[in-house]
């Protein structure tokens, strides 16, 4: 793992940025696995306006989101496809049909993940895969857990999750149940980049890189990737000893 501790989100924003628009640079048919929330707004925001500066296209690359809430319509203001087109896509030159996510209202949810990942592989693995991670150190949706799971597949949301998104749903009640990717297609990225702030974060931070690897604290598989960065700002790393 390489550590970066930075003083804000913004300065955080503008290197993982910087991570993103290089590989797009340099491989332009590059595939990015993507995240929501507010954790990754100001890397996106960067991605944005360094695209308007010119020199740089991603008419040719290829997102993957992580996850989706499910029943929950496509263009509902809370679905993260929604989310992603306001917060990235529109403001950039990226092609509708190369933008991937979980279908959240599939009948055969199953069916589903097993396309999911199947298309990941096609399209080469993912080259970059953005994370945040959950206070109880969750990436994805992958909640703390008995073992570590493998491809994409149905979740039952905590309680813990529950509450910290339920405060953006004032018209549809919040989903209990999401699909996301699971630990072990996240891991098969060949880079992963992790952005963690605030001090709500800082315990699962602490766990994540100086605890054991177990899949009750989702996020410390990590430890086991050979390409990991993370981005914390001040509160986050505040419970670390090294």
């Amino acid at each position: 793992m390489k550590i970066i501790v930075l003083k804000t989100a913004e300065e955080i924003g503008i290197e993982a940025a910087k991570i993103f628009t290089d590989e797009v640079k340099n491989n332009p048919s590059c595939v990015l696995g993507l995240a929501t929330g507010a954790t990754p707004v100001p890397t996106y925001n960067k991605i944005k306006e360094t695209f308007s500066q010119g020199g740089i296209s991603f008419k040719d690359v290829k997102t993957y989101n992580l996850d989706e809430y499910c029943n929950l319509p496509k263009n509902d203001k809370n679905s993260y496809y929604t989310f992603m087109h306001e917060q990235l896509f529109n403001g950039l030159d990226i092609l509708e049909e190369n933008v991937h996510f979980l279908d959240g209202n599939a009948t055969d949810c199953d069916a589903e993940c097993k396309r999911y990942d199947d298309e990941i592989n096609n399209a080469g693995g993912i080259d970059i895969q953005l994370l945040g991670i959950g206070n109880n150190a969750h990436i994805g949706f992958n909640e703390p857990a008995d073992e570590f799971t493998s491809g994409s597949f149905k979740v039952k949301l905590t309680e813990s999750t529950i509450n910290a998104n339920k405060i953006y749903f004032d018209e549809n009640p919040m989903p209990e149940y999401a699909l996301t990717m699971g630990i072990r297609q996240i891991m098969s990225a060949k880079k992963i980049v992790l952005i963690a702030t605030g001090p709500k974060k800082a315990e699962a931070v602490r766990n994540m890189i100086e605890g054991p690897v177990t899949a009750q604290v989702p996020a410390s598989v990590l430890q086991e990737h050979d390409d990991v960065v993370i981005f914390l700002d001040e509160d986050a790393a505040s419970l670390l000893k090294k």
